[in-house]
């Protein structure tokens, strides 16, 4: 504000924005046209992955993993990102859910879901600071979030690089991520290779039956996609 870069807000505090506009206005029928179906199954495998992935990354900084790399009851917060889901789009809002900045709170020492709990009483505060909160410029956290993302690259000591039918994959995987800005492209692609390096290399025992669908469905993603 000093140096003209972001403008002075004309107020810190104000009511929360009105839903009036956006709250159950939903077009039901639209949604069964054949043009949306590739809006829906995009949307649909985008947010599927974002939340898989999201969750694995946090639980193995939280060590929350299984000895088989697994979260235990992983369908319970699967459960409760669809069931919020839905919930925002009622509200006429952005698709709200599992988000990797929860990163920073584990890095900080949090493991229970109190934590959570505590950041959310403060998104409800920050409703009603919503003209300071929004000239707040992303260099001024993005350090934070990118110093988090160097602490979590710790991860990838655990691949398997004696085998390209391993490792190629998961590179694909961080190389999209980074310059597409989403996991769920990342996450699609890397999916895709690892099911066909196993066919390649005749390995089709390492491919879990989930695999197969989720290599499917990236499939599909890639042919329905808007680019």
């Amino acid at each position: 504000m000093v140096f003209g870069f972001v403008k002075v807000p004309e107020k810190i505090i104000s009511s929360p924005p009105s839903l009036e506009s956006t709250f159950l206005h939903l077009d039901i029928l639209g949604v069964f046209s054949w043009g949306f179906i590739a809006v829906v199954l995009t949307v649909f495998i985008m947010d599927f992955f974002d939340t898989l992935g999201t969750l694995i990354g946090l639980g193995y900084k939280a060590n929350l993993l299984d000895e088989k790399g697994n979260i235990p009851e992983i369908e319970k917060p699967m459960l409760f990102d669809s069931l919020l889901t839905v919930v925002v789009s009622l509200l006429g809002t952005t698709t709200a859910g599992v988000y990797i900045e929860s990163a920073t709170g584990i890095e900080e020492g949090a493991r229970s879901g109190f934590s959570s709990v505590f950041t959310a009483l403060l998104f409800l505060l920050i409703l009603f600071f919503a003209p300071l909160i929004e000239v707040v410029p992303p260099y001024a956290y993005g350090p934070a979030l990118i110093v988090v993302g160097i602490l979590m690259i710790s991860t990838i000591s655990g691949i398997k690089f004696t085998n390209i039918s391993d490792w190629l994959p998961v590179i694909t995987m961080i190389v999209l991520m980074s310059f597409t800005f989403n996991k769920g492209i990342g996450m699609t692609a890397g999916f895709l290779l690892f099911v066909l390096f196993k066919i390649l290399y005749k390995k089709f025992s390492e491919v879990h039956p989930g695999m197969w669908i989720l290599a499917l469905l990236s499939f599909l993603f890639f042919i329905f996609y808007p680019y």
